[in-house]
């Protein structure tokens, strides 16, 4: 049993406003595996302003980027140190198999380190040349921090979603306020101890976990200079409503629908074992999961045949246990959400290949999925326009390689996708073509050093390296 019965504001651990604990139920079993307090809006005004303080007293904004480098690497060396730790915790609260827990680790050090060196070469400040040579004007262009930053972020990648944010927030001198999702008090709070060994001045660092009345109350507080949100796009555009009202900047990486586009001359076997990973990588609870399959109608069955072998290989049950691939939904009603979708895939005449809305046997104590492939499926079928957020794959034919690419952007999302080819020549033409703000090629990982983010319905902004950066910061131009 874990309790963390403070919250972590402005760098100390205080009395939360309510002294009710939330119990963290395992989504393998039901069973409580800790208790913690959560924000109300009290502790947000409190957060808020020991925020507000801070910047405006300047002891973390003015001081000098390469010393805040200096202090984000410790935290990275810390986190990196404790990432046993960090990888049961996310398992135990959020049903995440361990080696996705733990191979999200290695994922944390590159996301950091791409932000550092970013960070390290970043035009702070820099003396644009005249463009008329016989103009005397000289322009001194700063980048400097926004202010109070709210970062919000989603249950099913915590420390990801939460670095993601805080790290380049901090690198450019921001004070920041997170607001973590109730279920990953566990992990989040332990966020919050290393955030306070690594030497940031009060004030600059709160983490809340709170619902969504609270989350909204803080989005919305007048002392909030910029939202930066990960979760859904539902949630997405009310944020967008609430900061286009109160002109706040905001950044938002929100939903995916994301296709994988298997080419003729791609190895199907190999394109199949690499879904393994871009399609089912934690339980499906992912935004960037590549759950639309598009394979050309010449090799269709062959490719429903290779997803139905990989799909039930797949070991499930208790994320603890290391030969897990697909652990239970977070919640209940996440579980319950993604058996609707199979029940309502059937329905629609989707042949249903392997899989079902039956929870899997031997499992029915936790939050448990039967992993489902669905073939012969329209692109206008619900189970292939709307995210599902679970290990649920439906495949769907193409005639030639146009057809394939209006498949693949015949969506409302546009955040991520794969194209799978014998020529990486070849799918990189194809995935020039494709409207999402990544695509990777024979399952390549996502990248750090280049901007991540959504095209259309999957939000607006940029997260990751120096445009990530340069996101937290405004430009200021003084002439001379």
């Amino acid at each position: 049993m874990i309790t963390y019965d403070r919250l972590f504001i402005g760098g100390t651990w205080t009395e939360p406003s309510d002294a009710e604990l939330l119990a963290i139920n395992s989504p393998h079993d039901g069973t409580v595996i800790g208790k913690a307090a959560q924000g109300r809006p009290a502790d947000v005004d409190r957060a808020v302003a020991a925020a507000r303080a801070s910047f405006e007293e300047g002891a973390w904004r003015e001081t000098p980027p390469l010393e805040r480098v200096a202090v984000l690497r410790r935290f990275n060396t810390l986190r990196e140190a404790n990432a046993e730790r960090i990888a049961e915790l996310i398992a135990a609260e959020t049903g995440s198999a361990g080696w996705f827990t733990r191979a999200g680790q290695q994922g944390l050090t590159r996301q950091a380190n791409a932000y550092l060196k970013a960070a390290e070469e970043f035009g702070w400040e820099q003396t644009l040349a005249p463009s008329d040579p016989a103009s005397p004007v000289r322009s001194v262009v700063r980048r400097e921090a926004v202010g109070v930053v709210a970062a919000v972020i989603p249950w099913n990648s915590p420390f990801s979603s939460a670095t993601a944010k805080i790290i380049p927030a901090l690198l450019a001198g921001n004070s920041v306020v997170l607001k973590v999702s109730p279920e990953n008090s566990l992990s989040m709070g332990f966020l919050a101890e290393l955030l306070e060994q690594v030497g940031l001045p009060e004030g600059v660092i709160s983490v809340l976990p709170a619902d969504r009345e609270t989350s909204e109350y803080l989005i919305s507080h007048p002392e909030v200079d910029k939202i930066a949100f990960t979760g859904s796009t539902r949630a997405g555009r009310r944020i967008a409503s609430i900061a286009g009202e109160q002109l706040k900047r905001v950044s938002l990486e929100l939903g995916g629908k994301s296709a994988a586009v298997i080419l003729p001359c791609a190895d199907i076997r190999t394109a199949v074992q690499g879904l393994k990973f871009s399609s089912l990588l934690n339980n499906g609870e992912s935004c960037i999961a590549q759950t639309r399959i598009l394979a050309p109608r010449s090799h269709y069955e062959e490719v429903v045949a290779a997803l139905k072998e990989l799909v039930e290989s797949l070991k499930v049950g208790d994320p603890s246990d290391p030969d897990t691939f697909i652990g239970p939904m977070i919640r209940p009603d996440q579980q319950e959400r993604v058996r609707h979708y199979i029940e309502l895939g059937i329905e629609e005449g989707a042949r249903l290949v392997t899989g079902g809305p039956q929870v899997p046997e031997g499992l029915e104590s936790g939050n448990y999925v039967t992993p489902t492939l669905f073939a012969d499926v329209d692109n206008s079928m619900t189970i292939a326009q709307e995210e599902i957020f679970g290990p649920v794959l439906v495949v769907i034919a193409y005639e030639d390689e146009d057809d394939a690419v209006r498949i693949a952007n015949d969506s409302e999302y546009g955040l991520s996708g794969g194209v799978w080819a014998s020529s990486e020549e070849h799918a990189l033409e194809v995935a020039r073509r494709i409207r999402t703000g990544t695509v990777t090629v024979n399952g390549a990982s996502v990248g750090f050093d280049g901007p991540f983010g959504g095209f259309k319905a999957s939000g607006i902004g940029r997260e990751y390296g120096a445009v990530g950066l340069g996101s937290y910061t405004e430009y200021k131009t003084i002439t001379l």
